[in-house]
């Protein structure tokens, strides 16, 4: 035996130990000095803000910084391009968006510096007219720039409020060196919301195509498809945001000739385009929109396609169509399961990960369907996808034997319509329809793993729920209190948190600029005389001043109590968007 000295010990050790650790003394020797050379390499100055400043490589960015970063990067490219544009964002904060608004308003100096203008709109459908108006830029005199490009913003609730917008700003049209991106923050579980939401049916019913990024390099990527789409089509182009995404962050690639277009060869666009111009003309810009407008749209998707078989089979049997979020869950639930792409050709599973969720590109769906039994679609919400492809395939020979996604054959629920999906949903989903063509042993295991997981994250120990309550100092823990034997009903903010407290007798929230009036129809009907309804200073900024007029007009005993605070305390605590103060309301 011979002493080592190991760590401050004195060890006694066999010889054949003592070489075992020089060994390992030498290893260690030779990874430090590898490292000490790494390390010895000049790094480059690292700065925060190199999230708007770094011309190319990459930067570490939330999804929201994304969206900021987006139309940076679109005057870039079109400076390289010989094109003197300028950027236009408008749009209503509200979560899963919330934020955006704050992010826009600190990286002012940075927008600024590429003639990006940013101005918060009064309420959304109003921020959305004025998104149509930076178009006009192209076709009447006077303009400074070859073109603006345009982003709005709004949660769903905003998305439904501005259709009548939406509808006309798309049938106008974008400019042909501007281009329209409208950006959805849709919250599917309702968790800062008064109903959970979905977007894309609205905006399918303004027939603005749809884009559903996963991840926050998509925001980017995608973002800037959707600027060039909307050049060459005339449409306006919708974008899914979702919290799972825009708060989520990733080390993205931020060069702005990441992503290259070319113009499409078996599509000839009319002489003059199908950019936005002077005369509004609503018959033939219906058949415009059909006819041309959306056919382009899927011309510039066959010329630049965004959807792709991520996996593939030789023998395909199974294949899984998914999109956004969904994809993700894909993805997690092929690894619970222990399905690697090697073992995905082999039980026959092929996977197309849509970006263009509306109108699908025919082309690459029917390329990708070649040879499959049987189609599962993965999407959250309601079937959007599926009836797009029930309706493709409908009567065409040689399609899938059969689509599913939200049921099955029978009507058995697979991919839930409601709330939000998880990985072991779609696992479950996806390994029930592999086993009507091969057993699997192996997924009984899995499942039962997960059911063991999903089981301990919905336990909720008894007695420890809590209701949301005001912060300390809130004016609204005072200005909701009612006079005895008065109700109230409450509105869209902090303050409707007195719902949940039964001694504060508050009831029933509108959707945003509607307090109070449902009162104007219950009041012919009751024996109760009079109502308070609480109205937040942002709200009726934003909205609630025509509802005390309609208030008025209809001659109702209601109360409104106009809560103040100077700022829009539920979303960050941003300041209103125009000059309300107390006295200002009370004039008005």
């Amino acid at each position: 035996m011979a002493p080592v000295a190991k760590n401050g010990l004195i060890c006694m050790v066999s010889p054949c130990r003592r070489k075992r650790i020089q060994d390992e003394h030498a290893q260690r020797a030779a990874r430090r000095a590898t490292h000490k050379g790494r390390t010895s390499m000049k790094h480059s100055v690292v700065s925060l803000d190199d999230k708007y400043t770094l011309e190319s490589g990459r930067v570490y960015l939330t999804g929201m910084q994304a969206l900021v970063r987006l139309p940076i990067m679109q005057r870039q490219r079109d400076m390289a391009a010989g094109l003197n544009t300028a950027g236009y964002i408008s749009g209503y904060r509200g979560s899963p968006l919330g934020g955006y608004d704050n992010a826009l308003t600190q990286a002012k100096s940075f927008l600024e510096a590429n003639h990006v203008k940013f101005h918060p709109g009064l309420n959304e459908d109003l921020a959305a007219t004025a998104v149509w108006g930076s178009q006009h830029t192209e076709v009447f005199p006077g303009g400074k720039y070859d073109g603006v490009f345009a982003i709005w913003y709004g949660k769903g609730p905003g998305v439904d409020r501005s259709g009548d917008v939406f509808k006309h700003g798309n049938f106008a049209g974008s400019g042909s060196k501007g281009g329209v991106l409208l950006i959805a923050g849709d919250d599917h579980g309702a968790k800062s919301s008064s109903m959970p939401h979905q977007s894309e049916q609205a905006f399918v019913a303004s027939l603005i195509p749809v884009l559903n990024p996963a991840t926050v390099q998509e925001y980017l990527d995608l973002g800037l498809w959707g600027f060039a789409a909307s050049r060459y089509s005339g449409c306006w182009v919708g974008f899914k945001a979702i919290s799972d995404t825009v708060e989520s962050s990733a080390s993205v690639s931020v060069d702005p000739h990441r992503v290259q277009f070319t113009e499409p060869q078996d599509f000839e666009r009319p002489a003059g385009g199908l950019g936005i111009d002077v005369e509004y003309q609503p018959a033939p810009y219906e058949v415009r929109l059909h006819e041309q407008k959306l056919p382009a749209l899927h011309a510039f998707a066959r010329a630049n396609p965004i959807d792709h078989i991520v996996i593939d089979s030789p023998a395909p049997k199974l294949g899984v169509v998914t999109t956004g979020k969904g994809y993700l869950d894909l993805r997690q639930a092929l690894d619970d399961l222990g399905i690697d792409e090697n073992k995905a050709s082999e039980l026959g599973l092929r996977v197309y990960k849509l970006a263009l969720t509306w109108p699908i590109e025919p082309e690459g769906m029917l390329k990708f369907a070649e040879g499959i039994d049987e189609i599962l679609v993965v999407e959250e919400k309601r079937g959007f996808i599926e009836e797009q492809l029930t309706k493709l395939f409908y009567n065409r020979d040689g399609g899938p034997r059969s689509i599913v996604g939200k049921t099955d054959e029978s009507g058995r629920t697979l991919i839930p319509a409601t709330g939000e999906i998880s990985p072991g949903v779609v696992a479950r989903a996806l390994a029930d329809r592999i086993r009507r063509f091969e057993n699997r042993p192996e997924f009984t295991q899995a499942l039962s793993r997960l059911d063991q997981i999903e089981a301990k994250k919905s336990a909720v120990a008894p007695g420890l729920t809590r209701s949301p309550y005001f912060c300390s100092g809130c004016p609204h823990n005072t200005s909701t209190r009612l006079p005895e034997g008065s109700r109230a009903m409450a509105g869209i903010g902090c303050h409707a948190m007195a719902m949940f407290h039964p001694e504060r007798r508050t009831v029933y929230a509108t959707h945003m600029g509607g307090e109070g009036i449902n009162w104007i129809g219950h009041s012919p009907f009751t024996e109760e005389k009079h109502l308070f309804a609480n109205l937040g200073d942002g709200t009726y900024d934003h909205s609630g001043l025509l509802a005390i007029r309609a208030a008025v007009a209809a001659n109702v005993n209601i109360t409104y109590k106009i809560l103040y605070n100077d700022a829009v305390a539920m979303t960050g605590g941003q300041p209103l968007a125009g000059t309300v103060t107390p006295d200002a309301i009370v004039r008005q």
